[in-house]
């Protein structure tokens, strides 16, 4: 399962959200949204777990949590195309595509 994590910090690295995230299970990529040309995070990511139940509980745990002084947004990650700023049928993983593109 996919998850959103917003609100972050800029001080947030792959390194911290992959921490924030293994107590609760499993975690298979874990990743910090960068800006293609500072470098600088975005202030969002995104963390993949395999095991659906601890996402579950995961996402439970650490939403509305504080992280670097920043309260957490966690949620499930919703695929590109569901909202109204992507184009419908869009078949493109937002997730883990490199920043540079």
């Amino acid at each position: 399962m996919d998850i959103f994590v917003g609100n972050l910090a800029v001080t947030v690295t792959d390194h911290t959200l992959r921490q924030l995230f293994e107590p609760y299970g499993m975690v298979d990529k874990a990743r910090v949204i960068t800006d293609r040309d500072t470098g600088r995070s975005k202030g969002f990511g995104f963390v993949e777990m395999a095991d659906s139940q601890a996402a579950h509980a995961a996402i439970a745990g650490l939403q509305g949590q504080e992280c670097a002084g920043r309260t957490l947004t966690v949620n499930e990650a919703k695929p590109l195309g569901t909202t109204a700023c992507a184009p419908a049928g869009t078949l493109v993983d937002p997730h883990f595509a490199s920043a540079s593109e």
